[in-house]
């Protein structure tokens, strides 16, 4: 058999694959990508003992390793991407926080370069066009409706790399930034939302598909007023973002979502902050000041929940080992659904031959050993 002479054989994993989970199955790395068969020669790596699952997808990233998206260099863009990578995150997209339009556009312009050379998988913009009601950790004096005229301005700041826009599509102006979206491809995720039930369902029927962190930002589920929980969770057409660090979510609403979308609609993301793979401290998001205390981070004025410094192989172990969601299901849900959902599963999002080589390994005990991003261990597992 003809083959390149960098091919490697990692063997004797369990690999989880579309399909399944194979028990001392393999993985063959030729160059960047993955392919079906070894060549003559191919160096082997025993993981005999660990996992390997596709590299994770975060759709949801503010920042890691002390470096934010939304105000960093393109150097310090480029340390949170690392960070976020060596926590399995082979793939990321960028989400900025609320800032003035125009300052909002330069970071497009910025970050997209970041997507152009492919360090991102492109650009999330959750805010400004959110609910003061919802505003979470966001600059409320920042805040306007979404007006489509000005989501036109930031898609085409982002030169064809914005991925998703979050909205509070009850909002003036918000079903026809909906429609706008979804005739260019872009993601429409309803968040930081007060709308009814009612008032999502006419979002979703507009053309949105993605629920932003489900549950936080939103009003809660009420049995005679359900709110936008009842209608994300019953529709089809929705995938629910969940951020799983603990903090955000009762494990028992992570699995009521589990339980009622489907793992094939649920995108575990991190939410992340700076503060990600960085430690406790003060740190901005946007204007704002905030505290990271024992690893939550909280607005300084206001205590409210600021994003999190969460990384995506704790939320993997914790599915897994406190949620007791099945490992397939969970590799649904932090690789394939996201890389589907952003356009990018014909090249990452499962260990399929062709695909590129973004895999991680990990332990028995579900705890990251190894990640390797094209080919390349960024962690080595040092095993074998």
């Amino acid at each position: 058999m003809t083959g390149r002479a960098d091919s490697t054989v990692l063997a004797g994993a369990r690999v989880v694959l579309p399909a399944g989970t194979v028990e001392d199955g393999r993985v063959i790395v030729e160059g960047t990508r993955i392919v079906g068969g070894a060549a003559e020669g191919a160096r082997s790596v025993d993981l005999s003992g660990h996992w390997v699952v596709p590299g994770f997808v975060d759709m949801h990233n503010h920042g890691g390793g002390g470096a934010s998206f939304t105000s960093g260099t393109v150097d310090e863009v480029l340390t949170g991407i690392r960070t976020h990578r060596e926590h399995g995150t082979t793939t990321l997209v960028a989400s900025t926080v609320t800032g003035e339009m125009d300052f909002l556009a330069q970071r497009a312009g910025v970050l997209s370069e970041l997507v152009e050379q492919g360090d991102l998988a492109g650009i999330h913009f959750e805010g400004p066009f959110i609910s003061p009601c919802r505003k979470g950790a966001h600059s409320e004096d920042l805040l306007r409706h979404p007006d489509p005229a000005e989501v036109r301005k930031l898609m085409d700041a982002a030169r064809g790399t914005a991925k998703m826009f979050t909205l509070a599509t009850e909002l003036p102006g918000g079903i026809e930034s909906v429609r706008l979206l979804a005739e260019h491809g872009v993601i429409a995720a309803i968040g930081h939302t007060d709308a009814t039930y009612e008032q999502t369902v006419e979002a979703i029927d507009a053309g949105a598909t993605v629920a932003t962190h489900l549950y936080n930002a939103m009003p809660g589920l009420g049995h005679r007023a359900p709110g936008p929980i009842a209608a994300l969770l019953e529709d089809e057409r929705i995938t629910v973002e969940l951020i799983n660090d603990g903090t955000h979510l009762h494990p028992a609403a992570l699995g009521l979502a589990y339980h009622h979308a489907g793992a094939h609609r649920v995108a575990l993301i991190t939410d992340a902050m700076d503060a990600a793979g960085f430690g406790d401290g003060r740190y901005q998001l946007g204007p704002l000041a905030v505290e990271v205390k024992d690893g939550v981070a909280r607005l300084v004025e206001g205590n409210s929940i600021a994003g999190s410094t969460l990384t995506l192989d704790t939320a993997f172990h914790r599915a897994v080992t406190i949620d007791r969601i099945p490992v397939g299901d969970v590799v649904q849900s932090i690789s394939a659904n996201p890389a589907q959902l952003l356009g990018v599963y014909d090249k990452v999002g499962s260990l399929d031959p062709g695909k590129d080589a973004d895999l991680v390994v990990l332990d028995a005990d579900f705890t990251l050993k190894g990640v390797m991003r094209k080919g390349e261990w960024i962690i080595d597992p040092h095993i074998g």
